[in-house]
């Protein structure tokens, strides 16, 4: 039996774990110990990058400390009203350079925020796989969270990630209940193409 909704059915199989795993806004307001997601973030630590430079950076706070309210303040307000309940908040930053091999100076590394994306995937399923939920935001002001995170020059600010346990709609304001369920994806003949690109 399938456990995914019709619009979470893969075209061509796959393990199931990839369509159940979605971003919820709703969080119960659970807490995640720092040795929890220190092994979610050993995951991403995994992940493959160009010339193995691991440019990604995660910085991370907890519900009820200063440095989570820093970060939840960075966020558009319509991230804050829910990611306010999530138990942890990470910001994702990635190197912007890196010293190629038999080098000895820094470089632009032009896959940064690739490879920076490959590690937050990582996070994802490892988060899924364990039974906890993540929500990984582009809405935010960059300036503010680098401040809020003390970023040195040199990063770039990608992503604000919320992670926690799965809660009830009913906690989410009304315009956002309708939202909260798993999202669809095109098709694969859609998005891959062989031998040219195809509008």
């Amino acid at each position: 039996m399938s456990i995914n909704p019709p619009s979470r059915i893969a075209d061509y199989p796959i393990e199931d774990f990839f369509t159940a795993r979605w971003s919820p806004r709703a969080f119960a307001m659970d807490t995640v110990s720092e040795q929890e997601l220190l092994g979610l973030l050993e995951a991403a630590r995994w992940a493959p990058s160009g010339l193995n430079a691991q440019p990604w950076r995660f910085v991370y706070s907890f519900r009820g400390e200063a440095a989570f309210d820093a970060i939840l303040a960075s966020l558009w307000e319509g991230n804050q009203v829910w990611a306010k309940n999530a138990s942890a908040l990470i910001a994702v930053v990635a190197k912007t350079t890196l010293i190629p091999p038999g080098a000895d100076k820094e470089v632009p590394n032009p896959s940064y925020s690739f490879d920076a994306g490959a590690a937050w995937g990582y996070f994802a399923v490892q988060a899924h796989l364990r039974g906890w939920s993540s929500h990984a935001m582009g809405g935010f002001d960059a300036a503010r969270a680098a401040e809020a995170i003390g970023m040195p020059d040199g990063y770039a600010m990608q992503a604000v990630v919320a992670i926690g346990k799965k809660g009830s709609v009913d906690a989410l304001p009304e315009v956002l209940r309708k939202r909260e369920v798993p999202s669809p994806r095109r098709q694969i003949t859609d998005s891959a193409f062989r031998g040219k690109f195809a509008v």
